[in-house]
């Protein structure tokens, strides 16, 4: 802000682009590459409450936070991050009304096509798939499909997803699994263990989540991959998602860096 008179006057739209330019810059230059995480999980909230703010509608703050996600991975692609997860729609959210639902799933599918249609990522569903509509089943699939030869970040569109129901999941495919095998019940009791168990989860086969963000100033995971953040690094940020800038991210980033990871030991 600049002053005069003890009135303050606010800074013009460019000078404050500059400013911004130049401290994002600054950040980004005192960053440790070699410290970046490998899998970044994305809790993307805040988008009904920047609407609110911004005085637009529920639909265009879904919009307005689905449009930041190109702008996120192509940040990510400057780095060295090779997962990203963006927590698009929880298993909680499917309660909520029609009216709302039906729009922010229409916003999820054409997020999922455009993914796949950029060519740089490759596109996996986490969540279960039964709960949701069978066209968003569809668009998820086919994104999958399409992608699956890509050699940029493995993008991970959490829809449908909690971590509970994964647990679940996994559990339940473990069971039917040995059940096929023709395994007793205490000769699986005897020999499960974690691995076991990971190997039937929604990220099987990839590394656990380095570093967490959520936006919006909530600190809690409401059940973001419970399983797989047991030794995740936490980063809550009050910005809600769709005003998230590369400064946040990078301010994510450095922070990360600066921390000492001690595993339990």
């Amino acid at each position: 802000m600049l002053r005069s008179s003890g009135v303050r006057i606010p800074y013009p739209p460019a000078l404050r682009n500059l400013a911004y330019r130049l401290y994002a810059r600054r950040v980004e230059g005192r960053l440790d590459h070699t410290q970046v995480p490998k899998h970044i999980g994305v809790i993307l909230d805040g988008n009904r409450r920047w609407a609110r703010a911004d005085g637009r509608t529920t639909e265009q703050g879904h919009q307005a936070g689905a449009d930041k996600i190109t702008e996120l991975l192509g940040w990510c692609g400057e780095t060295d991050v090779e997962v990203v997860t963006l927590w698009l729609l929880s298993t909680d959210n499917l309660d909520r009304p029609e009216g709302e639902l039906t729009p922010l799933l229409g916003i999820i599918e054409n997020t999922v096509r455009g993914l796949a249609a950029d060519g740089r990522w490759r596109v996996h569903h986490v969540g279960n798939r039964d709960l949701l509509p069978t066209h968003t089943q569809q668009v998820l699939k086919e994104a999958e499909q399409d992608t699956v030869d890509n050699t940029g970040i493995l993008v991970n569109v959490a829809v449908g997803y909690g971590g509970r129901q994964e647990i679940a999941d996994a559990v339940r495919s473990l069971l039917l699994e040995h059940a096929e095998r023709g395994t007793s019940f205490e000769e699986l009791a005897e020999i499960v263990d974690v691995e076991h168990i990971s190997e039937h989860l929604y990220t099987r086969g990839q590394p656990d989540p380095d570093l967490v963000i959520r936006t919006s100033g909530e600190q809690r995971l409401s059940g973001f991959m419970l399983w797989q953040s047991a030794h995740s690094e936490y980063y809550f940020c009050e910005v809600f998602w769709p005003a998230f800038r590369k400064v946040d991210f990078l301010r994510a980033l450095r922070d990360y860096a600066a921390r000492h990871r001690r595993y339990g030991g």
